[in-house]
């Protein structure tokens, strides 16, 4: 098994060569070069033609009831780093923002310790690329890498967190992350000059209407137990200060605890658009995107499986925790193949996705002590 201190090294480099997604190419061969340093007699390694940036491996049970599957992500975001670190991003504008170099190295720590230490049953290991962007678990699935003995019957993963102590494991029945719909919106009227409003169609008007309006569907549509989130963070219309703009166009981000919370503000968006439409007698185009990005919602009786165990066997280490309105893509995987998802905290002031992120390294070694000692727990189970 890996040591501390070749984790550490392997999440240093791994954190110097950060890559944004399906051009994780550095990442996927230095991935590759660890694993075939571990014990291969139990071990198949393969690569995906349809997606080269991924890889999986399987491990032999030696006496199997099911197959295990555990998933880290392994791309990176188009942030300037910002740490100082002596091992900071080789690569200008791009950075391991969210911890996913720590993801990946926990991963190699679990499968080295099982390519030594043959487990009771089968298991599948997923590195996956694209969860920042391009929905890498849904290209995956619709591709058919999870078919015959490379289908888990249960999937586990983590997602780091600052907001807890180092090695902390934190985790929660039903949904534990938000699902994400990117929206945009386009606005179609009539430009004209500003002293004669009356032979134009103003869309920045039309387009400020239709943003106050949405924001009264969170307050007014949803029942309040309900969270969902409608932000809009980017908005364009004109071109100088006397024209009145004949367009606008805005970039949004819809998030919910739930799948159908997530499409009943979709239907809202819809209605108040059409009204925005008659109202200023003008085109409002929408396109909703949300590829793989459903709620990451945890199978009841696995993740009580997963909570009781932590909180018997690793109760000092273990919180149980409230829902987040991040997103992240093992929410489609878990909608076809149960698991669960849980945080580990790598205790740091600075939140994900900052250019100062700086995860504690003290978070590995009790994080994969955890996770080991779950897995060989439930693979005694019936």
């Amino acid at each position: 098994m890996l040591k501390t201190a070749d984790l550490i090294q392997i999440r240093r480099h791994l954190h110097q060569i950060p890559e944004l997604a399906l051009n994780e190419f550095q990442t996927h061969t230095y991935i590759k070069e660890v694993i075939q340093g571990f014990d291969q007699e139990h071990l198949t390694i393969r690569e995906v033609e349809e997606l080269p940036t991924a890889l999986l491996v399987h491990i032999d049970g030696v006496n199997p009831k099911r197959t295990i599957g555990y998933r880290t992500d392994i791309d990176a975001l188009p942030v300037q780093e910002e740490t100082g670190l002596p091992f900071e991003s080789k690569h200008p504008g791009v950075m391991h923002a969210c911890g996913h170099d720590i993801h990946m190295t926990v991963a190699l720590a679990v499968l080295s310790y099982f390519a030594q230490n043959q487990p009771q049953d089968n298991m599948v290991f997923f590195f996956q690329p694209a969860e920042e962007s391009e929905n890498g678990g849904l290209l995956a699935y619709e591709d058919g890498v999870f078919e015959g003995q490379w289908r888990p019957d249960e999937f586990y993963g983590l997602h780091d967190t600052p907001d807890l102590p180092a090695g902390q494991i934190g985790c929660r029945l039903g949904t534990l992350f938000a699902g994400t719909t990117e929206i945009d919106v386009d606005f179609v009227g009539k430009g004209g000059h500003a002293a004669f409003p009356q032979n134009a169609n103003d869309m920045i008007v039309a387009a400020s209407q239709f943003i106050n309006q949405i924001q009264t569907i969170i307050s007014r549509s949803l029942d309040p137990i309900h969270s969902g989130v409608v932000t809009f963070g980017m908005f364009e219309a004109g071109t100088i200060r006397n024209v009145i703009a004949g367009r606008a166009h805005l970039e949004g981000t819809i998030r919910g605890l739930k799948q159908t919370t997530i499409e009943q503000i979709d239907e809202r968006i819809r209605d108040v658009a059409a009204g925005i439409a008659r109202s200023y007698n003008c085109e409002v185009n929408l396109n909703f995107i949300q590829g793989g990005y459903l709620p990451v919602e945890n199978d009841p009786k696995l993740t009580e499986n997963f909570i009781d165990y932590m909180e018997k066997q690793h109760a000092s280490q273990f919180t149980i925790t409230e829902p987040a309105m991040t997103g992240e893509d093992f929410g489609y995987l878990l909608s076809k193949i149960p698991g669960t998802m849980f945080w580990l905290g790598v205790g740091d002031e600075h939140p994900l996705h900052s250019a100062k992120l700086n995860p504690n390294e003290d978070a590995i070694e009790p994080g994969v002590k955890a996770i080991v000692d779950f897995l060989e727990y439930r693979m005694q189970e019936k």
